[in-house]
């Protein structure tokens, strides 16, 4: 025997098509009239409705208003103070080495430094390179001596 010889045990079952309810008669399983009868037809989808509907934002749409530029990381002096000893060159890497910022796609972040607050005032004496300072904050470095190199 080989198996092109091969025969089923049971035929195929057909069913009967009585009348017009055959698959490709009349509307040919297209249902009834109109445009999805027809040939080539195409439906919107419900989607495209809602999307036609939103007013056509230009631009930057609703965040226009949002700045482009990276908003810096803001830390408070007594934070930094936290970590660093008296006499230290405060640097973005140092900061990074104690883990109180964290490089982001690659870069270093701009870093803001903000007054201390006033339960834990600035106690070392600090200098500081590579950050903007609020003008408290700055005056606060000053008084006790550190320096600030932009």
């Amino acid at each position: 025997m080989q198996k092109h010889n091969v025969k089923r045990l049971h035929k195929n079952k057909t069913s009967a098509q009585v009348g017009r309810g055959g698959t490709r008669g009349k509307t040919s399983g297209r249902g009834t009239k109109g445009q999805n009868a027809r040939a080539g037809h195409k439906n919107r989808p419900e989607l495209r409705d809602f999307i036609k509907r939103l007013p056509k934002l230009r631009g930057r749409g609703k965040n226009s208003n949002l700045s482009i530029q990276n908003k810096p990381i803001v830390l408070s002096l007594s934070r930094i103070a936290g970590v660093c000893d008296a006499g230290v060159t405060v640097t973005p890497q140092v900061l990074i080495e104690h883990k109180l910022i964290t490089i982001y796609k690659g870069k270093i972040p701009s870093v803001k430094i903000l007054s201390s607050t006033a339960k834990a005032p600035l106690t070392k004496k600090l200098s500081f390179s590579g950050f903007t300072f609020s003008a408290t904050a700055q005056a606060e470095v000053e008084k006790l001596g550190g320096k600030i190199v932009v």
